[in-house]
């Protein structure tokens, strides 16, 4: 089996682990990775931004980084292939320091160091550079680097898969070990409500008042005597919910003063399960919950407060066959390294939920992330090894 030149991926890495890209922000990174695409011998005119970031409804300073290569040798008529990853991270990236150690990528700096997903971009480039150097036989390829994937998988969602050059079957480089093919994840919703209530004096007419505090403090009690907080475990399947984000207008703190009855407030949450009915039910319970807490609470005159809940479908769950051809290649190519594939599902979302909505069977592999979305983040360089040569070796078969 072809061996990669492990200095140079580790110095691609850490290059890449440098470059700032949070979700949203990613202009800098792909154009360090365009950079090196060119480096490793990608014609400047097989690499291009689709217009996804048109679509996506957050701002996004550019598209999904597209780059193909024609197939070699004996392999060069087979379908293409779709190898895949995201370039943004978690804004808690903001400002790493990776430093190479024993085995090791650790962080210099008190932030998270973003081997979600720079691992995966890595690994990309090195495969790039490895087939040109040694015009090892391969299908035609597309490499796919999508945009605000940590944000909510937008980049994926909103790709058009007519650029993706007719590829048959994807493997997305987004985790930590390399002997892991992932062939299923979660759906989810998230949804927001806004409860509406009315200001007043707290200490001289508290009564007057109507409480979007209180709305919240009755809705999660409600929610969680009914068991659907947290770990849900309903005679229609098993799924998680959450209550992530409590604000304000604008963004700022939710109440003005305490001597202020509260009279708007603002709650994020999600709901998850391998089953959309679950997800759904989860959501549905909230909905209710807040819907009859905004109309217990009332000011002197009875007037109750309101509640206005949204949601949206943020991805879809999958599962594929473990006799899919995709799942028969990637497993195939991980016993290559003398590993024992581990067949799993993830309970996150990956941009492969909508690459399989899309209609391209798509698994996930590893390639050394560890502590992710922390400050104690830090890369398995060994892993990452592998999933470089999990990639030539998935890509050659």
């Amino acid at each position: 089996m072809h061996a990669i030149d492990t200095p140079a991926a580790v110095n691609r890495l850490l290059r890449f682990l440098s470059v700032p890209g949070i979700t949203g922000e990613e202009k800098l990174i792909a154009k360090e990775i365009t950079a090196a695409l060119r480096e490793s011998g990608v014609s400047a005119r097989n690499i291009k931004h689709d217009d996804a970031n048109s679509r996506i409804p957050l701002p996004t300073q550019t598209g999904n980084l597209i780059a193909t290569l024609p197939g070699v040798g004996a392999l060069k008529d087979q379908p293409p292939i779709l190898f895949m990853t995201h370039m943004d991270t978690v804004p808690l990236c903001a400002g790493a320091k990776p430093k190479k150690v024993p085995g090791k990528i650790v962080n210099t700096a008190n932030t998270a160091l973003g081997g979600d997903n720079r691992t995966g971009c890595a690994v990309l480039v090195t495969l790039a550079a490895e087939l040109i150097a040694h015009k090892l036989p391969h299908p035609p390829i597309t490499f796919l680097f999508t945009v605000r994937e940590e944000s909510g998988l937008f980049g994926a969602r909103y790709l058009n898969v007519a650029d993706l050059g007719g590829a048959t079957m994807g493997f997305n480089f987004d985790g930590r070990s390399a002997s892991d093919v992932i062939l299923g994840a979660v759906g989810a919703d998230r949804w927001e409500v806004e409860l509406l209530g009315k200001a007043s004096h707290a200490g001289v007419a508290p009564e007057r008042g109507i409480s979007s505090t209180l709305m919240l403090a009755l809705a999660l009690a409600d929610v969680r005597a009914g068991g659907w907080w947290g770990k849900v475990t309903k005679d229609i399947g098993e799924g998680t919910s959450n209550v992530g984000p409590v604000s304000g207008k604008d963004g700022g703190p939710a109440g003005d003063a305490t001597n202020v009855v509260t009279d708007y407030l603002l709650a994020k949450g999600e709901s998850r399960s391998h089953d959309p009915k679950v997800f759904k039910a989860i959501t549905a319970a909230y909905k209710a919950a807040f819907e009859v807490a905004a109309a217990a609470v009332t000011d002197h005159v009875g007037e109750p407060g309101k509640a206005k809940f949204t949601a949206r479908t943020d991805y879809y769950p999958f599962r594929l066959k473990d006799s899919a051809q995709v799942v028969k290649r990637a497993a195939a190519a991980v016993s290559a390294l003398g590993r024992v594939p581990n067949l799993r599902v993830a309970n996150g979302g990956l941009d492969a939920n909508w690459m399989v909505k899309h209609g391209l069977p798509t698994v996930t592999f590893g390639a050394g992330q560890n502590d992710i979305h922390t400050v104690k983040e830090w890369v398995d360089l060994t892993e990452f090894e592998a999933g470089c040569n999990l990639a030539v070796a998935t890509a050659t078969r």
